[in-house]
C-alpha cells in the first residue's frame, strides 16, 4: 500500500496528491491566495512575488514556483506576510494609473481587487505613473501601457498558448515595459486579434476594444432599424457577471433584453452556423469524392484569428482554407438582403464572444460597396455593460423567441461554439443515416472535449477520413508541422481559443477548468433541446436556397482570402 505523504499549511495537516507546486495545495484547502501573474495554463514566471508563504525556518518562498515535500510547514497568513504583500501593492499603485472609475476594467482589476481585499487606505510613495501612451491601432484590442504592472501574462499567452510573438518584454530595470518588436503600433504586428492577452490582463492594460456607444447612437436613431444576432457561445457565459449559473442556456432571457434595449430584429447566429454546415460540408464531400487536394486537409474558416494566423504566417495554407464565410457573415449577407426591403437605414449588430470577430467585420471582403454586412460586433461584456447601463434586471425577465423569419436553427449549429463543435454538426450533414441514434453516436468518436488536440477516424464512402481538431494556436501550429512533414489528415477544424468560443477572449474570463467545462456542457445541453439536430433538416435551409441565395449562393455565403476579394 502506498504510503500517503502530507505538509502542514497554518497548523493543518495536508495531504500531498500530486501537486505541482504549493499554490495549487493551498487552494485546494480553501484559501485564496492571492496572485497577479500565475495561472494554470502558463508556465511559471513568480515575478509579483503576492503568494509568499512563510516556512518554519522563517524564510519566505513563493508558492507558485515552490513544489510541495512531505513534512514541509508553512504559514499563509502571518503579520509580517500582510505587511509584505501591502507594500507591493503600494509600490504596484505608485506606479499605476489610479482613475479607477473611468477604466475599461473597473470592477474587474485585480489590483483594485486586491488593494480593497488588503486594505490599502493610501500610498505613502509618490505617483510615477507615466503619461498615457494608448494604443488605439487595432480594432480589436487597447493597450494602455501605463496601467500595465509587468506582469508578463499577456506575454506568456501571446508566445506559450497561441505562438503568435505579437508582444514581449523591452528595456531594462526600471525602464522595462511590454512592447511589439520596434514599439509599433499593434496593427502593423503580427497580433491576429485573438484578445487572449486581454483575457488574462490582471488590470486595464490591455482591453477589449469598446464598441458599445456606436450601437446606442443606432439605436437611439429613429430612423434606423437595427438588427443583431447573437453567437451560441453568448447564451452560457452571462453567469459570472450577472449572478446567474454557470453554463445555463440564457438565450431566452438574451432576447428578451435586447428586445427590451430597442432591438427590432433579434436572431440566432446558430442559423448562420447551419448555413457553414451546408457549404463547408459541401466542399468536404467534393474534396473526398474528387480526391482534391489529397495531400492537404481541408481547414475550417469559421475562425477570424484563425485565418489571420495563416495570412501572416501560413500564407500558403490559404488556398486550402474554406472558402465559406463564418456563421457571423453568411447569416450579415442573409440579413442585409432581406433589409433591402426596409424603408428605413439598416444597422446590423453582432454579439460575440470573440474580439477577433471585430477585425472580421472591418474586412473589405465582407463590405458591399463599401458598406460591412455587420456594422457593429459588440462582445460578451461589452454585452452585460449595456444591460447594466440600460437598467434591465436580467433575472427578472422571462424569456422570449428570437424573431422571424429567420427564426428556426438546429442543435448543430448551436454546438459550433465548442471545440469540436463545427466538426460535429459537419459529420451529422454529411451521415447518411439521420437516426437519433446515429447522431448520438458522432459525439462518441472523439469530436467532443476541452482537449487542445483531438484526432479521430470516420467512415465515408467506403474510406477512412482522418480528421484533427485543435483549440489554441500554439496547438494549431504543430499540427501544420506535423502535416507539412508528409502526415495525412483530410479535415482539420481550428479554433484560436482554447476550448473554443466558449472560451473567447471577449466572454467574461475564468482561469479556472470547470467553467469551461459548464459552458461546454451548457451548450451540448441546448443542443439536446433543439427537435432538429442536423443542418439539412432545418426547413428554413430549403426556405433560404430557393429565395434570398437562389442563384447568388457563391456570392453571399463565401470568400475568397487568397484574392483579397469576393469570389
Amino acid at each position: 500500500m502506498e504510503k500517503k505523504e502530507f505538509m502542514t499549511i497554518d497548523g493543518v495537516p495536508v495531504e500531498i496528491n500530486g501537486e505541482k507546486n504549493l499554490l495549487e495545495l493551498i487552494r485546494k484547502v480553501g484559501i485564496k491566495m492571492p496572485t497577479f501573474c500565475y495561472h494554470t495554463d502558463l508556465s511559471v514566471y513568480g515575478a509579483c512575488r503576492m503568494c509568499m508563504v512563510e516556512n518554519e525556518w522563517g524564510g519566505l518562498d513563493a508558492a507558485c514556483s515552490t513544489p510541495p515535500k512531505a513534512g514541509m510547514k508553512i504559514k499563509t497568513n502571518t503579520e509580517r506576510l500582510r505587511k509584505y504583500r501591502k507594500n507591493i501593492l503600494e509600490l504596484l499603485l505608485a506606479n499605476h494609473c489610479r482613475d479607477c472609475t473611468t477604466c475599461d476594467n473597473n470592477g474587474q482589476c485585480k489590483l483594485q481587487d486586491l488593494a480593497m481585499r488588503f486594505n490599502i487606505e493610501g500610498v505613502r510613495f509618490p505617483n510615477t505613473a507615466a503619461e498615457p501612451k494608448i494604443d488605439n491601432s487595432s480594432v480589436c484590442i487597447t493597450r494602455d501601457t501605463h496601467k500595465c504592472i509587468l506582469c508578463g501574462d499577456c506575454v506568456r499567452m501571446c508566445n506559450e498558448i497561441q505562438n503568435v510573438g505579437a508582444i514581449d518584454f523591452a528595456h531594462r530595470g526600471s525602464k522595462m515595459t511590454i512592447s511589439t518588436a520596434f514599439d509599433k503600433p499593434l496593427s502593423e504586428s503580427p497580433c491576429v486579434g485573438c484578445g487572449q492577452c486581454a483575457a488574462v490582463c490582471p488590470t486595464g492594460a490591455i482591453v477589449v476594444k469598446n464598441d458599445i456607444r456606436r450601437v446606442w447612437d443606432a439605436l437611439d436613431d429613429e430612423n434606423v432599424r437595427v438588427s443583431v444576432q447573437i453567437a451560441p457561445a453568448v447564451r452560457v457565459a452571462m453567469s459570472k457577471e450577472l449572478r446567474m449559473k454557470d453554463g445555463e442556456n440564457y438565450i431566452g432571457r438574451i432576447v428578451a433584453a435586447l428586445h427590451r434595449m430597442g432591438f427590432d430584429e433579434v436572431y440566432d447566429t446558430s442559423t448562420g452556423a447551419d448555413l457553414t454546415v451546408m457549404e463547408e460540408s459541401a466542399e468536404l464531400v467534393e474534396k473526398l469524392d474528387k480526391n482534391l487536394n489529397s495531400d492537404m486537409p481541408l481547414f475550417t474558416s469559421c475562425c477570424p484569428a484563425w485565418v489571420q494566423y495563416c495570412e501572416k504566417k501560413y500564407p500558403e495554407l490559404l488556398p486550402f482554407i474554406s472558402t465559406s464565410r463564418s456563421p457571423m457573415q453568411m447569416f450579415a449577407s442573409v440579413i442585409k438582403e432581406n433589409a433591402k426591403t426596409y424603408a428605413q437605414k439598416h444597422f446590423h449588430v453582432a454579439v460575440m464572444p470573440c474580439t477577433a470577430k471585430k477585425f472580421e467585420a472591418a474586412r473589405d471582403e465582407f463590405k458591399t460597396k463599401g458598406i460591412p454586412n455587420v456594422d457593429a460586433v459588440i462582445t460578451t461584456q461589452e454585452f452585460i455593460r449595456m444591460i447594466k447601463e440600460s437598467g434591465v434586471l436580467f433575472r427578472e425577465l422571462e424569456p422570449e423567441a428570437v424573431d422571424m423569419p429567420f427564426g428556426m436553427m438546429t442543435g448543430a449549429g448551436v454546438i459550433f461554439g465548442v471545440t469540436g463543435g463545427v466538426t460535429e454538426a459537419v459529420l451529422r450533414r454529411i451521415s447518411d443515416d439521420k437516426s437519433s441514434t446515429a447522431m448520438m453516436s458522432i459525439a462518441y468518436q472523439g469530436v467532443r472535449g476541452l482537449d487542445g488536440v483531438k484526432e479521430t477516424t470516420i467512415k465515408y464512402g467506403g474510406r477512412d477520413v482522418r480528421i484533427g481538431i485543435v483549440s489554441g494556436l500554439k496547438n494549431a501550429d504543430n499540427l501544420i508541422q506535423r502535416i507539412k512533414a508528409g502526415e495525412h489528415f483530410d479535415f482539420v477544424e481550428v479554433m484560436a481559443c482554447p476550448g473554443g468560443c466558449i472560451n473567447g477572449a471577449g466572454q467574461p474570463f475564468s482561469s479556472t477548468a470547470d467553467v469551461k467545462e459548464k459552458r461546454g456542457k451548457g451548450l451540448y445541453s441546448a443542443d439536446k433541446m433543439c427537435n432538429i439536430k442536423s443542418s439539412d433538416d432545418n426547413p428554413l435551409m430549403t426556405m433560404l436556397y430557393n429565395g434570398i441565395l437562389e442563384g447568388r449562393t457563391h456570392e453571399l455565403l463565401h470568400v475568397d482570402y487568397t484574392a483579397g476579394k469576393n469570389k
